[in-house]
């Protein structure tokens, strides 16, 4: 008989959000009538801009004739493609032979842990989208599950008491840093001093940070980077991935990048550029050519313009939330350079707080421990639902949070 891969093995029960959608399940084969509303997964609901589909529709017609049909691509992805990323996106600080292009932010990351391989030391900020950790595990590394986290992987616990960004000099030896800003789940922005610190003991350390920039169009101060590529030295210590998910609205079109510095090295020398294209070429045949010319689009004037009033939306939506959440007196952070609110529960467990809110308001949120140890005690709240959801809720909440805030 074929024995079970040991790494899934060692993964605990039940991703966080299938869970979830259990949980949800199970609410409603007790209470078929039960309207819920979720402010809960990061799934966008607003569709796609009229600009974008009138170039996908154009695409897929012309993949309909001899003329325009189109098979493989570069796995790179289109040229035109990488080189509006590099100049509009990041301003000129990265090259177009430095982005690559993919099926998706969260796609990024599984390969980027098989590059890696097994016995890399993981670092991750805590709490931290769930793909960073699990993924890790997959690919060989993390050891036992004790006590609710791996025992190699260094969970850098970014709480409000310390700005929600870690104590770097108290971290043991890593070869690989996490690190999402603006972050899920809580909603925080790094700082440009923040990043620069960041950068300087990835540097100092010989580690790579492999820093998720997938939330950086909901940043509203301008003060605050959007690129770890704004900080000097990060062309020799980091990796961005980045997005059209959330800003474009292609959670189910599937489409992001790579950008990989040609000075990045491991520590022979070797390029890490280099051995991404091999990763690249051999398990990947690049992004859909008809998500690609979706992305053009995305990224010229019009759908630049567009995509403004898409971020606008969800940003009032979390404007919304936090009003309420503030009302009722709810400790809260986030919701002002990023979808997502970081909301506290002295003294509850997460999954509690969660059940109930789901039981009794018919909501459905997200519990922080499914992002690792530290998120005990919070919920996160999206903003990516429907306006009339979010109303819908924040309205509930009013109702039924006093109940669900005692210990």
């Amino acid at each position: 008989m074929v024995k079970r891969n040991e790494n899934l093995a060692r993964l605990p029960a039940g991703y966080l959000f299938p869970e979830i959608n259990r949980r949800r399940r199970s609410l409603l084969l007790r209470n078929p009538h039960a309207k819920i509303v979720s402010l809960g997964v990061g799934d966008t609901s607003r569709p796609l801009t009229p600009h974008v589909v009138e170039a996908m529709r154009k695409a897929v017609l012309g993949l309909g004739t001899p003329e325009g049909y189109s098979g493989y691509g570069e796995e790179a992805g289109m040229l035109d493609l990488r080189k509006r990323i590099a100049q509009r996106l990041y301003r000129g600080t990265v090259d177009a032979e430095e982005v690559f292009l993919s099926d998706g932010a969260k796609c990024d990351c599984g390969r980027w842990q098989i590059l890696f391989g097994p016995r890399t030391r993981i670092a991750v900020q805590d709490p931290a989208y769930p793909v960073y950790v699990d993924g890790s595990v997959i690919a060989g590394d993390g050891g036992a599950f004790e006590g609710g986290r791996f025992a190699d992987i260094v969970y850098m616990q970014c709480k409000p008491e310390n700005g929600f960004f870690p104590t770097l000099d108290e971290l043991p030896p890593v070869d690989l840093i996490y690190f999402c800003s603006p972050n899920n789940p809580t909603g925080a922005a790094a700082t440009r001093e923040q990043l620069e610190e960041l950068v300087a003991f990835a540097r100092a350390r010989g580690a790579i940070i492999l820093f998720d920039s997938a939330y950086s169009d909901f940043i509203r101060d301008d003060s605050l980077p959007r690129s770890i590529f704004e900080i000097e030295d990060a062309r020799r210590s980091a990796i961005e991935i980045g997005s059209f998910s959330k800003t474009a609205g292609f959670t189910g079109v599937r489409l992001g990048w790579s950008v990989v510095p040609k000075e990045l090295a491991f520590d022979d020398g070797r390029p890490v550029i280099d051995d991404w294209k091999r990763i690249t070429t051999t398990i990947f045949n690049g992004a859909s050519n008809i998500a690609q010319y979706g992305g053009i689009a995305a990224l010229d004037d019009e759908g630049v313009e567009e995509t403004r009033g898409t971020v606008a939306y969800y940003m009032e939506n979390a404007r919304i939330i936090k009003d309420a959440l503030d009302a009722l007196g709810i400790e809260n952070y986030g919701g002002s350079n990023a979808p997502y609110l970081w909301a506290r529960f002295p003294g509850r467990k997460s999954w509690d707080v969660f059940e109930e809110i789901l039981e009794r308001a018919h909501v459905v949120v997200t519990p922080g421990a499914g992002f690792g140890p530290a998120g005990e005690e919070f919920i996160r709240f999206s903003a990516f639902g429907p306006r009339e959801d979010v109303l819908e809720a924040v309205e509930r909440l009013r109702r039924t949070v006093a109940l669900v805030r005692l210990p």
